[in-house]
């Protein structure tokens, strides 16, 4: 990272899928006219009232998957513009999200237009849920094993039904997702081992292979984006690799609906790098939670609203 001796560095990071509830964003569409910006703009580019469907519901609206997308998106994009309009001369030093929060950490970076990202997560929620017939695929949490024990698992329940890690979030921390008897056989393996499985409320196997088929629909709409210049990284969920320019970043995105999501990876790389400090923008905490259990002396903070802006100016 460049700078100077003492100089503070920060990366962004965007939720994804389960961050969401009925009411977020409303205080930054209140208390920032760029937030309400980005709200209308979404609102426009899809032809629907997404608005009203976040501010006031119902749960079920949300919970639709092609809603639910690009609804957590519209919210992250809103605290961004809300912090940059505060703060422009604020730059972090890279960006990072949680597999949908990967396409909100493009429009910060300025390489993905923020209107082709409303349109292409509402496809890729429309993808990834069409991909498994509902009720046939879902996805679990594992707590309290390590991951190449999980992944021993994995291979062995998928004698039964395809499963695979979907998300490496943190240590004792592993997402798993498949077919409802490799997870049935994953939840028996794992309590055999001494972990604890928790079935997600989740209604498809996102970050399996059994995706693939979404991500041949996304490659299609993403080729035929306009990317812009990117002011800053992004680190890619797949891999944990900095990611600047078009061709890097289509064939990651690609990809990243059918693998899993390296965040613990990504934290550790810009903590190596010298990255101190994070701000995850948009719904709920949880990769503020899951930063503090991967490193105790990195400094997250959740901006969620504008309170939690406030805090977050005070700091940049």
């Amino acid at each position: 990272m460049e700078g100077g001796e003492g100089m503070t560095h920060w990366a962004v990071m965007f939720p994804g899928q389960g961050s969401q509830y009925v009411g977020m964003g409303k205080a930054l569409y209140r208390d920032y006219s760029v937030a309400k910006l980005a709200f209308e703009e979404a609102n426009e580019a899809l032809d629907i009232d997404l608005s009203s469907l976040i501010f006031e519901g119902p749960d079920s609206a949300l919970e639709d998957t092609e809603i639910q997308q690009p609804a957590i998106l519209v919210v992250s994009v809103a605290a961004w513009r809300a912090l940059k309009d505060e703060r422009p001369e604020f730059l972090p030093d890279a960006a990072l999200g949680l597999s949908l929060g990967e396409y909100s950490a493009y429009v910060a970076s300025g390489v993905l237009p923020y209107v082709d990202a409303v349109r292409i997560t509402r496809l890729r929620g429309r993808a990834m849920q069409s991909a498994v017939p509902k009720g046939e695929g879902g996805m679990m949490a594992v707590l309290g094993l390590a991951s190449d024990v999980v992944e021993d698992i994995c291979r062995e329940a998928s004698r039964v039904g395809t499963v695979d890690p979907a998300n490496f979030n943190a240590p004792g921390q592993v997402v798993v997702s498949g077919l409802e008897g490799g997870l049935a056989r994953v939840g028996e393996l794992v309590r055999a081992q001494g972990g604890k499985a928790v079935r997600l409320a989740v209604s498809a196997p996102f970050h399996s292979r059994l995706l693939a088929p979404a991500g041949a629909v996304l490659e299609d709409a993403l080729n035929e984006i306009r990317w812009g210049a990117a002011r800053f990284p992004v680190i890619a969920n797949v891999d944990a690799e900095p990611c600047r320019e078009a061709e890097e970043i289509v064939p990651r995105l690609v990809a990243q609906v059918s693998r899993p999501v390296r965040f613990e990876d990504s934290i550790r790389r810009l903590a190596r790098e010298g990255v101190t400090h994070f701000l995850e923008l948009g719904p709920g905490k949880s990769l503020t939670s899951l930063v503090k259990k991967i490193d105790r002396s990195l400094q997250p903070l959740a901006v969620q609203d504008s309170e939690g802006l406030r805090k977050a100016l005070e700091l940049v």
